[in-house]
């Protein structure tokens, strides 16, 4: 037995191998098909397994690949890429055999006529090469962008994981605490005079830091909420709770903070946050609550 038929032999033996692993793939893909034929339809040429062997075991290794990516469930593009690519080899393989079998043809009118259809194939093959090298440049860039593409995306979102740690950081220094609604900064009702809305005037500092704060960080949403005890009737607790939030929501304005940044809302004695059997609890459900979004640093 020759080295020949046992090369032969072996490729049989290894794609009857292929094809039977690959008869659990659940649905056919055209391209795939296409090009296993055609592989195969080379590996019974006798010319083309003789004298480009080399070539047709490339194009058996890329078919190989194609069908591995087939049963990987790797999307139909890189199937039909790979499938494409064996394509091509088998090309390189036929047009390589017949231009070697073409050399040992002998001189006349017959080897004449050969070297003429060598050179039309020999150009086929050519193109086929070139084909192979833009697919597969094609292929490096396509993968080259999307690398570049998760690394941009994967430096926004450290950015914006920076971006709310310091947001929250600077909410802390101006005392606000974390809750399952966000970052909530309370102003007690010192801000206010009894039963009225007017901001005093040892509220003006606070009103100042969280002014600034607000300029520094416009992506921030602060939603100024106002809340009552439950002392006086539901109406006139819910219009003072308002008139309170929409104070401090003036106050903000005047220091040049963005409309856009702030909302008002009234819980009226809703919410409390202390029992309203005592001055003290009283006196810590009368307040204005600054609410910061849990998605405070913005999309």
């Amino acid at each position: 037995m020759n080295t020949r038929t046992i090369f032969q032999g072996a490729c049989l033996l290894a794609m009857a191998s292929l094809f039977a692993a690959c008869s659990s793939v659940p649905s056919a893909n055209t391209a795939l098909d296409q090009a296993r034929d055609r592989y195969e339809a080379a590996q019974r040429d006798s010319q083309i397994t003789s004298l480009a062997a080399e070539e047709l075991k490339q194009a058996g290794q890329s078919l190989s690949a194609a069908m591995q990516a087939w049963e990987d469930q790797e999307p139909n593009a890189t199937v039909d890429h790979l499938a494409y690519m064996t394509l091509q080899h088998v090309v390189v393989a036929e047009e390589t055999a017949l231009g070697r079998a073409a050399q040992a043809v002998t001189a006349g009118a017959a080897a004449e006529r050969e070297r003429m259809r060598l050179a039309l194939r020999t150009g086929e093959a050519d193109r086929a090469r070139a084909d192979l090298a833009e697919s597969q440049r094609r292929s490096d860039l396509m993968a080259t962008a999307q690398a570049e593409a998760d690394a941009a995306a994967k430096r926004e979102e450290e950015r914006k994981d920076a971006r709310v740690a310091e947001l929250e950081a600077q909410l802390v220094a101006l005392n606000a605490k974390k809750t399952d609604r966000g970052m909530v900064l309370t102003l007690g009702d010192v801000l206010f005079d009894t039963g009225q809305a007017q901001i005093r005037a040892e509220g003006a500092r606070n009103m100042q830091k969280l002014a600034e704060f607000l300029k520094r960080y416009p992506e921030a949403r602060a939603s100024i909420e106002g809340h009552t005890d439950s002392v006086g009737s539901a109406a006139s607790n819910y219009s003072l709770a308002q008139r309170r939030a929409d104070s401090v929501h003036s106050a903000l304005r005047a220091l040049g903070v963005p409309a856009a940044s702030l909302s008002t809302r009234a819980h009226g004695p809703d919410i409390p946050v202390a029992t309203n059997e005592t001055a003290s609890g009283r006196q810590m459900n009368r307040r204005v609550e600054i609410v910061f979004a849990n998605d405070v640093a913005g999309s």
